[in-house]
């Protein structure tokens, strides 16, 4: 199971990259016995375990040569955060688990502390590849005129310029705290970067501590004057360490290290089963307030720190050695994104993408005439974003458009969708937003939108008590000569400009009444908890989600069991329900051929031996994060597409608010096929699932002959010819009249 721990991900047990099967493979296994003979060699695959194996993908792409030297620095930093968020809240989740005496957790039942110790293990080998690629990337830098310098290696003019800065902008902001008896040691804030010091103090060689929070407004990473074609940096740690004995004059310096410590950044709170939201905002408000004050569950410290100094820290965060990494520096990686930025170098970037704007939705009345003739899908970032934007911005100023309802779980900070949702209040017009407060790290943000809504005269509404709303929704209602008509919108990803420039999403703007429709019935359910609804075919967990995908693997089953074309595909970012896995691992044992693309965490063990032949699972981990949602099954020859914003997670399907569409119109199934097809067949991204969770790469990285998908798409959104072609995943199901069309379409 530790496989991570051990080498990188994908080294053995591999599946064949580019071959499919030449036809479903079937055993005569009952689907019980083969559930019972995996038992011991648990038929699932941690999650934890399977999250730490994507946060590999993602550090092998900053390992990977055939990318631009500065993104890999920017997957390196990704790396760096995504364990962060990881120690904040499931590693946070799981020592609450060991110290509660529990015996075993997670889908795989593995006992808690043999757990806690893999995970720990496999992050404390992650931790060390991540730093062996910073050395190597910046030696690399190097040979670009790019130097990352220690203080003792500054030139002259280099350190008087440092000397100059620490005292003019550095020294005023730091505050030195020397531990003593009337100076206990400081709260430090989670991952707030911090340099500890042992010095001399006074005679006997008796021994101080001394503690300095350096504040976020200082920069991490300080430029150093260029000179000529080369560029200079140095961290703002080494700077601090460098002039402590001005900060703690008097007291010579023994030793300084940089450190950094995470915290338990769970929310806690109690809902109240009473109709005030008020109650849930100000709840949500007052664990804001108390996340800082989260119990420490990692200690990162420079590694040359002595046993010493690293004791003296480990005692008063009260946390064992396990919890304490040993790193390079800087000890937060995610700071050399800054690098990105200040090296000016566009050689060392990808190259500048413009997404395509799509045709027939430049001026506002286009938008109402097109969606009346036909729906349309955008494929992001590829396609560009603005149509949403210009769609609400639309509605918020048509005069015959009489209300907007909308959802809202994360945005951007100035984000226009949110200020047109304002400008439509003040005009009069009815505008309902369902509010997500708890959309984890953007909490505070949302309640700051929710504020200025209220202000304005729009309706919030905090949702269902004990369900994050998390759907992607807008509905807008308009007055026409043909009486009251309904538009919508529906996305895989959030109503947030930024990052769907990002990440992989799909959009659905639509005028079909059967879809509109079910989306009103949504945001009746949303507002007044509505009972009695049907959904007019769309799932919405928690209501119908899972039984309409329950329902559509039996119908699969059914059909491959009478000879019937069968089949399902698949792209989301995480698998993880039981239910819905052992129904997966049935259909294959049926004959059902079940081809899943996940992005992230995969409890399912694909291709095992009388358990799930049929099933083969692969992961793209490239340029743009792979965010949508689709769930297609073969349906005898008419396949159902199923687009939204759930994943078959155990969270979305049964404790979320989440909504799958079917997409009716032929044309837009079929092109969904299409954007499947690339992504089954691509090989430079890809890495495939092995039985055992380890994953391997389809290609050798640097191959020039690789095939991306995601660089396939940047190619057909420009107009490129020529590009290589792809067979449909179902034959019966037909492939795109013209894959190179118009993008809307």
């Amino acid at each position: 199971m530790n496989g991570e721990s051990e080498k990188p991900a994908g080294e053995e047990n591999a599946l064949p990259a580019a071959e499919e099967p030449s036809e479903p493979r079937q055993t005569p296994t009952e689907p019980a016995m083969a559930l019972d003979a995996y038992a011991g060699n648990r038929i699932f695959i941690d999650r934890e375990l399977s999250w730490l194996a994507f946060n590999r993908r993602v550090l092998e792409e900053a390992q990977d040569p055939a990318i631009p030297l500065l993104e890999r620095l920017k997957f390196l930093g990704i790396v760096g955060s995504n364990l962060d968020e990881f120690f904040e809240v499931r590693v946070a989740a799981l020592l609450q688990k060991v110290e509660a005496g529990l015996d075993v957790d997670g889908i795989a039942q593995i006992d808690a502390k043999e757990k806690l110790a893999l995970v720990l293990e496999a992050s404390q080998t992650m931790v060390h590849d991540q730093y062996l690629c910073w050395r190597n990337l910046r030696n690399a830098l190097k040979q670009e005129g790019v130097f990352v310098k220690k203080i003792r290696d500054l030139d002259p003019s280099e350190a008087a310029f440092v000397s100059d800065y620490f005292h003019r902008e550095v020294y005023h902001l730091l505050t030195p705290i020397k531990v003593d008896p009337s100076h206990p040691f400081p709260w430090v804030v989670n991952k707030a970067l911090c340099v500890a010091f042992l010095m001399k103090d006074g005679g006997r060689g008796r021994e101080g501590l001394g503690v300095v929070s350096v504040p976020r407004s200082l920069p991490r990473v300080v430029a150093l004057p260029q000179g000529g074609s080369t560029y200079g940096f140095v961290f703002i740690s080494d700077i601090v360490r460098h002039f402590a004995e001005e900060l703690f004059k008097g007291y010579p310096i023994r030793e300084g290290s940089s450190f950094r410590v995470t915290r338990n950044s769970n929310l806690y709170m109690e809902e109240d089963d009473g109709d005030e939201a008020e109650n849930l905002l100000e709840s949500v408000e007052e664990s804001l307030r108390n996340r800082r004050k989260g119990d420490v569950v990692r200690l990162e410290i420079d590694e040359d720190a002595s046993p010493r100094l690293t004791q003296l820290l480990m005692s008063n965060f009260d946390i064992d050695a396990t919890l304490v990494f040993r790193v390079g520096k800087p000890v937060n990686l995610n700071r050399i994104y800054a690098l990105y930025g200040l090296i000016p170098l566009p050689h060392m970037k990808y190259a500048n993408f413009i997404p395509a704007q799509p045709q027939g939705l430049d001026e506002p009345e286009d938008i109402f005439e097109r969606l009346r003739s036909r729906d349309v899908l955008l494929h992001h970032p590829f396609e560009s974003f603005d149509p949403v934007v210009r769609f609400i911005e639309t509605v918020a100023r048509d005069p015959q458009v009489l209300a907007i309802k909308t959802t809202l779980y994360r945005t951007s900070a100035n984000s226009p969708i949110m200020f047109a949702l304002m400008e439509a209040a003040q005009r009069g017009k009815e505008v309902v937003v369902v509010v997500e407060l708890k959309a984890r790290f953007d909490e505070q943000s949302n309640i700051h939108w929710a504020r200025r809504l209220e202000e304005r005269g729009g309706t919030v509404v905090y949702g269902l008590v004990g369900l994050k709303t998390h759907c992607k929704l807008a509905l807008v209602i308009r007055k026409e000569e043909s009486g009251i008509r309904r538009y919508a919108h529906i996305g895989t990803g959030n109503y947030n400009p930024d990052t769907a420039r990002l990440y992989t999403d799909l959009s659905l703007m639509t005028g079909e009444p059967s879809l509109t429709e079910g989306v009103s019935e949504v945001f009746n359910f949303l507002t007044a908890n509505a009972r009695d609804i049907g959904f007019r075919g769309l799932w919405v967990s928690p209501r119908t989600f899972l039984t309409g995908t329950l329902e559509a693997i039996q119908r699969e089953r059914a059909n491959a069991r009478n000879g019937l074309p069968s089949g399902i595909v698949a792209k989301f970012n995480a698998l993880l329900d039981k239910e819905v896995i052992e129904a997966l691992y049935q259909a294959s044992q049926d004959g059902v051929e079940i081809r899943l693309i996940v992005r992230g965490i995969c409890s399912l063990r694909p291709g095992a031996p009388g358990l799930s032949e049929n099933i083969r699972v692969k992961s793209v981990v490239g340029r743009y994060l792979e965010h949508s949602r689709i769930y297609c099954f073969r349906n005898g020859g008419d396949p159902q597409v199923m687009i939204g914003s759930g994943d078959w997670m155990v969270r979305n399907l049964r404790e979320r608010v989440e909504v799958m569409v079917p997409v009716n119109d032929p044309r837009l199934r079929r092109r969904i096929l299409h954007i499947l097809s690339v992504y089954w067949h691509e090989e430079g991204d890809t890495r495939w699932m092995g039985h055992d969770g380890r994953y391997q790469r389809a290609s050798k990285p640097g191959s020039r002959h690789r095939i991306r998908a995601q660089e396939w798409f940047m190619r057909q959104a420009a107009g490129a010819d020529n590009l290589p072609t792809f067979p449909p995943l179902w034959e019966d199901a037909g492939i795109p009249e013209a894959p190179n069309t118009a993008p809307g379409g």
